[in-house]
């Protein structure tokens, strides 16, 4: 019976979810499996992948052969890189002991790597939001401005106009005023 490592999909329309499992060829893609190892979610940033690694290198040793996409994640979660350790300690290159600590910093190192990818996503995703909502504002500020802008000369043309009938007929009224009065004066005399 040859045995794949393989991924299992789940999750709705546009929205996959994986299952990592060990299945026989010959089943179908989500019919029955042998194990289940693990899940894969791609839609995280990065990638969300939980696994059992001392049964995926159960398997591995046992001559499971994992799909590309498998293979790509067991990289990444370093149980091929474990794999080649004990296949060095098997062939008496090192002990285990020695296998372990090379694993343990490997896995170190990579667990570091793995968090500040995360955390450059995250602050790339805050700019991105506060780069968003400067913008907003500025365009609210914007468009406020250019209402009060065009709201404040009519405003100023209602008010002058007036004002200045006003004190252009002034004169005019104190003019026929004037000869008025002087008429009337006239006249008592």
């Amino acid at each position: 019976m040859a045995v794949k490592i393989r991924l299992q999909r789940h999750g709705s329309k546009k929205r996959p979810f994986y299952f990592i499992v060990v299945a026989d060829t010959a089943a179908p893609r989500d019919g029955r499996f042998i194990e289940k190892l693990g899940t894969y979610n791609p839609l995280t940033v990065p990638a969300t992948i939980r696994m059992n690694r001392e049964r995926a290198l159960h398997w591995l040793q046992e001559g499971a052969q994992p799909t590309n996409t498998c293979r790509r994640i067991l990289s990444f979660k370093g149980v091929l890189y474990l794999k080649h350790l004990m296949r060095g300690v098997k062939l008496g290159l090192f002990d285990e002991e020695t296998a372990m600590q090379k694993f343990e910093s490997w896995n170190a190192e990579h667990e570091k790597l793995v968090a500040e990818r995360e955390e450059s996503h995250r602050k790339a995703k805050a700019d991105k939001r506060h780069a968003a909502m400067a913008e907003s504002v500025k365009r609210v500020e914007e468009k406020m401005a250019a209402k009060a802008a065009t709201a404040a000369p009519a405003e100023e043309g209602s008010e002058d106009a007036p004002a200045a009938e006003a004190t252009e007929d002034a004169p005019e009224a104190q003019a026929t005023e004037a000869p008025a009065e002087e008429a009337n004066e006239e006249k008592s005399e």
